[in-house]
């Protein structure tokens, strides 16, 4: 289909860029799931403004053991980064995920965290991440208060996203995405990323993200808290992974039920923390 008319405009600066967004003007980053939407007019904004053109938005460095991605990073850009590939290695596992060459080519990591779809995958790891997200407005705002609901988040009207700010992972954590993945879209019917560290043979610091099973991301708080202080064992991660979809409403559509999206985040949980622990020096 063919959307409706519209002005179209490639802001060169930021000030320009914020400047039309503030008087009603639509903000365009990668455009993977903007188009599609204007297409099947779901979506028919009368004024475009395209991000692509504003370079700063586009950079990612390490500053105070902090990596900060800007907003505009493809996701091909994020997983093929050496500073994100050692030092932020679950960000850069679960980029490699999402969708097909063609995506990671174009969508960016804002553009997909601003439409906060509950399928998508950077979410989770955000969540396990505890990453913050920093707007036009000067604001931080926590990944754990970021997601509202579905396709909803904490952004004001008239307010983008500048960068997402994650840690320099410890040596010694060991991380992993797992998911199941849609066959057509690669959208996240279960995905879950973990991120944990040990000493002395127990664990210490556990952090799990999911994402497709309810209506936005979340952190699973019973989870980590079942892990921390164990030693890891079957059993234990059995059981910590048994409680993963406590406290969450699960969705019910047409590629899965409620009770089969509980199912997969069980498994795929437990997947998850196996592999993260794996990984741990």
């Amino acid at each position: 289909m063919i959307p409706q008319s519209f002005e179209y405009t490639a802001a060169k600066t930021l000030d320009e860029a914020l400047g039309l967004i503030g008087k009603g003007a639509k903000p365009l980053a990668g455009g993977m799931s903007l188009i599609p939407m204007m297409k099947l007019r779901l979506s028919a904004p009368e004024h475009l403004v395209d991000l692509g053109r504003i370079s700063e938005l586009a950079q990612i460095r390490e500053e105070q053991g902090a990596i900060h991605v800007g907003a505009m990073a493809t996701h091909h850009t994020v997983e093929s980064s050496p500073i994100i590939r050692g030092k932020c290695p679950l960000l850069g596992e679960t980029v490699s995920a999402i969708g097909d060459v063609q995506v990671r080519n174009m969508g960016t990591i804002g553009g997909s965290i601003a439409h906060a779809d509950p399928a998508a995958d950077y979410p989770a790891a955000l969540q396990a991440l505890e990453a913050r997200i920093v707007t036009s407005k000067s604001r931080t705002i926590a990944a754990s208060a970021f997601f509202l609901d579905t396709f909803s988040t904490a952004l004001e009207e008239g307010e983008i996203i500048l960068k997402v700010i994650v840690p320099v992972e410890d040596s010694g954590a060991g991380t992993s995405y797992q998911k199941m993945p849609h066959p057509a879209s690669g959208f996240a019917i279960i995905g879950v990323a973990a991120r944990i560290r040990k000493s002395g043979g127990k664990i210490t610091m556990a952090r799990i993200g999911v994402t497709g099973l309810a209506n936005k991301s979340y952190r699973a708080t019973m989870t980590e808290n079942l892990l921390e202080g164990k030693a890891g064992t079957d059993i234990e991660i059995q059981a910590a992974a048994s409680v993963v979809v406590e406290g969450a409403d699960a969705n019910s559509d047409l590629h899965a039920s409620a009770d089969y999206r509980r199912h997969l985040a069980k498994v795929y949980a437990e997947r998850a923390i196996r592999a993260a622990l794996a990984r741990t020096a």
